[in-house]
C-alpha cells in the first residue's frame, strides 16, 4: 500500500512528466504571435437552420400487398400518407382485396411517403376469427413508389425504430433533414418491394457477426403472433410484455413496437419469454415455427437493432462530427492495410453518408491538404468545411464538403511549431480553436480565417496553457467561455474566449478525455482512470512511462490498462461539473457500463450518451442527464438508463467518439480492434488488425441534436 504522502509525491512526478513533454522542443518564449499564412476560409456566425422545405414527390399510382407470416391479409384499410413537419396529410385511402393486394392513385406534393394498414382478415393463423383490430403495420417509402411495396410487420420493426423520434401512434411528423435521414435508413433493413431483408443488416459486416438480425427477426416474429393470432393470448401478451415503465399499454401492433423502440432496457426479458409461448419448438424441425429467421437463443439485454458500415478509407477513427446534411466526417489514425500502431497515424478523412454508405475514396479516404493520422479533433463550420488535427503531419487540416484540401500540402504547422495536435472546435462567433497536446499549445482562427491564424501560448510560463496538462478536449458554452480537459492532470480549465489568460482550474476525475456542455451549462466531462486510488496508481505509472519512454510508451500504457478495465469503483467515472465549476450532486458517477470512458454526447434531451474503449467488444452507455424530467421515472440525474452493463452488439471495437445525428441515431466510432496488434511485434497475419474496422449507428434512440453542432447541443 502506497501512504498518501507518497502518492502524492508520485503524482507530483507524473503531473512533471507531462510537463516535460509539453516543453520540449520549445524556446523560451512563448509563441504568441506566430501565425500562418494562408488563405482565408470565412466562418459565419452560426449554424445554418435545417432546410425547411420538404422534398417533392410525384404523384401517380401505388400497387403494393399487405402480408402476415408471408401471407395475405384482406380487407385491410390501407392509407397513404405524407410526413411534413405539420401534420401528416392523407393523399388516397383503400381496402385490400382477398389477395392482400391494393392500388393507390394520389398527386404531386412534399413529404416524405409511408403506408399504414389497419385491420383486416390474415390468412396466416388461427381461420375464422375475422376482422382482427389491433392489425396496424406501416411501411415507409421515402420518395420512392415506383414499383409495387409491401406492409407487413418487418417493414413495421424497421419504420418504428428508424422513425422513432418521430412516430406516434400513425402519425409520423418532424423537420425535413430528420424525416430524410430516417426514412432513409429503412432500406438498411428491410426491402419495402419485397418485404424482405434489407442490405445492410444482411451484409458481411453485420448478419452473422452480431445478434441485430436475431433481435429483428425476433421482434417481427412476436408481432406476427399478434397479427395472425397463434393463440388466443396472443395480443394481450404482446400488450403485457411491451408495457413502457410509465405504466402505459399498447393497443394494436404499431403501438407495442414504438414503446419497445422507446424504452429498448426495459425488462427485455418479457418479450423473449412471449416468443417461447407463441412458438413452442417444433418436433419436426427441432426448432420453433416462426415466420422470420433466425430468432433468438437468448434474452438480449436490450431490444436494440445497430448495424456496422465501413469503407471509405475508415480505419481507426477517432473524432467525428455531422455537417448540415446530416454526413459523418472522421478523421482516421490509420489507412486501409496499415500495420498501424502509435508510433505513426498516417490515416486520411472519412466521410459516410447519413445512411452509412462511405463517400470518401475506398482505400485512402480523403488525402492531402497535410492530413495524416487523424486524432480526437474534428469540427464543422457553418460552411460545411471540415477541420481536422494530425498527429503524423503535426498540423490542421481543412476540406470542402466534396473532400478538397483547403490547406496546403502539409496542412497549418505554423512553421513546424505545433506539436502533436488534439482538440478543435467552432463557436457560435465562427471562431475556431484548437489543443496542443504534446506542446500545451492553444490555437486560434478568428473566424475561421487561417491567414489569421496564430498560436495563442504554449509551454507553462502564459495563461490558459501554463494551466493545461496534456489538453485533450475543449467545449464552449453560452457564457462565451472555454472548457478544457487535461489528460495529464485531474483538472478542467475555463477561461473567457475574450481573454484566454483569466484561466481557472475546477477539480475533475483521472485522465480526462471527453468533454460536452448541456443547454443549462453544466459540463459533463470523462475521467478514463476513474477517481481513487487504483485510477491514481494508473496516472503515476502513465507519467512515468511518458518521462522515461516518451508519448509512444505512455499512450501504450493507457490502452493496455483501459483495455483491462471493468466497470464500477475500478473503472473510470464521469465528472459533473455545475457552470460555476462546483461538482454536481452525486459528481462523479461510475457504473458497470462505464469501464473505461472515452467521449460524452449531450443529446437533445440533455441526456448524455458515453463510448467506452475498454474490452473488444466496448459498450456505449445513456445516462439520465440534468433535466431529469426526460428520464424514465424515478431516476435522477447520473443515473444510468441503458443496461447495467451498456447496450452492446452492432460491430463495436474499442470506441473513441460517440454523437447524435438530426434523426436521433448514435453513432460509436471503433477505434482499436486487436490490443496485440497495437503493441510490440504483432504476429504477421494480425499485422493489420489494430485500427478498429467500422462506426456503428444505434437507431433513433437518441432526441436528435442540430447539425453542424456548433457549441453546445441544440434541438430543432
Amino acid at each position: 500500500m502506497i501512504r498518501l504522502r507518497s502518492m502524492s509525491a508520485l503524482f507530483t512526478v507524473a503531473v512533471a512528466a507531462f510537463a516535460m513533454v509539453a516543453c520540449a522542443q520549445q524556446p523560451s518564449n512563448n509563441a504568441t504571435a506566430v501565425t500562418s499564412s494562408q488563405p482565408t476560409i470565412a466562418a459565419e456566425s452560426a449554424a445554418p437552420a435545417p432546410a425547411g422545405v420538404a422534398p417533392a414527390f410525384t404523384g401517380g399510382n401505388l400497387d403494393g400487398s399487405v402480408l402476415a407470416a408471408g401471407a395475405p391479409i384482406s380487407n385491410s384499410m390501407v392509407t397513404l400518407w405524407a410526413a411534413t413537419a405539420d401534420a401528416p396529410k392523407e393523399l388516397a385511402e383503400t381496402r385490400t382485396n382477398d389477395a392482400g393486394k391494393f392500388t393507390l392513385s394520389f398527386g404531386n406534393g412534399r413529404g416524405i411517403l409511408y403506408l399504414v394498414a389497419a385491420g383486416g382478415e390474415p390468412a396466416a393463423g388461427q381461420k375464422g376469427t375475422g376482422n382482427n383490430t389491433a392489425i396496424v403495420l406501416v411501411s415507409v417509402l421515402g420518395l420512392q413508389h415506383s414499383a409495387p411495396v409491401v406492409v407487413n410487420e418487418m417493414t413495421t420493426v424497421a419504420s418504428a425504430f428508424t422513425m422513432n423520434q418521430f412516430l406516434k401512434g400513425t402519425a409520423i411528423t418532424g423537420y425535413p433533414l430528420g424525416l430524410r435521414i430516417a426514412s432513409g435508413n429503412v432500406p438498411n433493413f428491410v426491402s419495402v418491394k419485397s418485404g424482405g431483408w434489407g442490405s445492410a443488416i444482411q451484409d458481411s459486416l453485420n448478419g452473422g457477426q452480431t445478434p441485430t438480425m436475431a433481435n429483428f427477426a425476433t421482434l417481427a416474429d412476436v408481432l406476427s403472433g399478434c397479427v395472425t393470432r397463434v393463440r388466443p393470448d396472443a395480443c394481450s401478451a404482446l400488450y403485457a410484455a411491451t408495457t413502457s415503465p410509465t405504466g402505459v399499454a399498447p393497443t394494436n401492433t404499431l403501438t407495442a413496437i414504438e414503446s419497445v423502440a422507446h424504452y429498448p432496457w426495459y425488462r427485455p426479458e418479457r418479450l423473449f419469454a412471449l416468443l417461447a409461448h407463441l412458438y413452442p419448438v417444433l418436433p419436426s424441425t427441432h426448432m420453433r415455427g416462426v415466420p422470420y429467421m433466425p430468432y433468438l437463443n437468448w434474452s438480449p439485454s436490450a431490444w436494440v437493432v445497430p448495424l456496422a458500415f465501413d469503407g471509405g478509407g475508415y480505419r481507426a477513427g477517432g473524432k467525428a462530427m455531422f455537417d448540415s446534411e446530416g454526413n459523418l466526417w472522421v478523421g482516421d489514425n490509420f489507412s486501409i492495410g496499415w500495420q498501424g500502431q502509435d508510433t505513426l497515424w498516417q490515416g486520411g478523412a472519412t466521410k459516410f453518408a447519413p445512411n452509412g454508405q462511405p463517400l470518401s475514396p475506398i482505400t485512402t479516404g480523403f488525402t492531402g491538404g497535410g492530413m495524416e493520422g487523424g486524432t480526437f479533433g474534428a469540427a464543422v463550420d457553418s460552411h460545411d468545411n471540415a477541420w481536422f488535427t494530425n498527429y503524423g503531419s503535426k498540423s490542421i487540416s481543412v476540406f470542402d464538403k466534396n473532400g478538397k484540401p483547403l490547406t496546403p500540402p502539409q496542412g497549418i504547422t505554423f512553421g513546424g511549431r505545433l506539436g502533436l495536435v488534439q482538440g478543435i472546435i467552432v463557436t457560435p462567433s465562427g471562431d475556431i480553436w484548437a489543443l496542443g497536446l504534446e506542446k500545451n499549445q492553444l490555437i486560434y482562427f478568428p473566424k475561421g480565417d487561417l491567414a489569421k491564424g496564430r498560436i495563442v501560448c504554449e509551454g507553462d510560463t502564459q495563461e490558459p496553457c501554463k494551466s493545461f496538462k496534456a489538453p485533450f478536449h475543449l467545449g464552449i458554452d453560452q457564457q462565451n467561455r472555454i472548457w478544457v480537459s487535461n489528460s495529464g492532470a485531474p483538472h478542467v480549465t475555463r477561461f473567457p474566449a475574450s481573454d484566454p489568460t483569466k484561466a481557472e482550474n475546477f477539480k475533475t476525475g483521472i485522465n480526462n478525455s471527453g468533454l460536452a456542455i448541456d443547454s443549462g451549462g453544466n459540463v459533463w466531462i470523462t475521467n478514463r482512470f476513474g477517481t481513487g486510488p487504483i485510477g491514481m496508481l494508473h496516472f503515476i505509472e502513465m507519467g512515468l512511462h511518458l518521462k522515461f519512454g516518451g508519448v509512444v510508451a505512455a499512450s501504450d500504457y493507457l490502452t493496455t490498462v483501459m483495455s483491462k478495465q471493468k466497470g464500477g469503483d475500478s473503472g473510470g467515472s464521469v465528472t459533473l461539473l455545475r457552470p460555476d465549476g462546483s461538482p454536481y450532486p452525486g459528481s462523479p458517477f461510475k457504473s458497470g457500463g462505464l469501464p473505461g470512458p472515452w467521449a460524452v454526447a449531450v443529446d437533445g434531451d440533455d441526456n448524455v450518451w458515453i463510448s467506452n474503449f475498454a474490452s473488444a467488444s466496448s459498450p456505449i452507455v445513456e445516462l439520465c442527464g440534468t433535466r431529469t424530467a426526460n428520464c424514465p421515472p424515478g431516476m435522477k440525474t447520473g443515473d444510468q438508463i441503458s443496461p447495467p452493463e451498456g447496450y452492446t452488439g452492432g460491430g463495436m471495437q474499442m470506441l473513441t467518439d460517440i454523437l447524435i445525428d438530426p434523426a436521433g441515431n448514435v453513432w460509436a466510432m471503433s477505434n482499436w480492434q486487436d490490443i496485440g496488434s497495437c503493441i510490440g511485434t504483432p504476429p504477421e497475419a494480425l499485422s493489420t488488425r489494430c485500427g478498429g474496422q467500422n462506426v456503428t449507428v444505434f437507431y433513433g434512440m437518441a432526441k436528435p441534436v442540430r447539425a453542424p453542432q456548433i457549441g453546445p447541443a441544440v434541438t430543432y
